[in-house]
């Protein structure tokens, strides 16, 4: 069951990033690729959590999360600070 999982987890974000590469190519945008990406990576990472509970799997999940949280604040303050430039001129 773990090297299904495995498998899984590994077909889960290999899809994950073809689809932000087509969202890329469609979108233009940085932020809804990245946050396609990173749910793609995060489910990868529990995919292979459940398969493989260790300390390094749990590790591996919540570093994605952590740095999908970051990202996504990062990118929403810098949109609306980008925004409110155009609006305010």
């Amino acid at each position: 069951m773990t090297g299904l999982l495995g498998q899984a987890a590994l077909w889960v974000a290999a899809f994950g990033l073809i689809s932000a590469v087509c969202a890329g190519i469609h979108l233009r945008q940085v932020q809804p690729v990245v946050a396609l990406l990173t749910d793609f990576l995060l489910a990868a990472g529990l995919i292979r959590l459940a398969g493989e509970p260790s300390w390094d799997s749990l590790a591996l999940a919540a570093s994605t999360a952590a740095v999908r949280l970051l990202l996504g604040a990062s990118l929403r303050h810098r949109a609306s600070g980008i925004g409110a430039r155009r609006g305010g001129g």
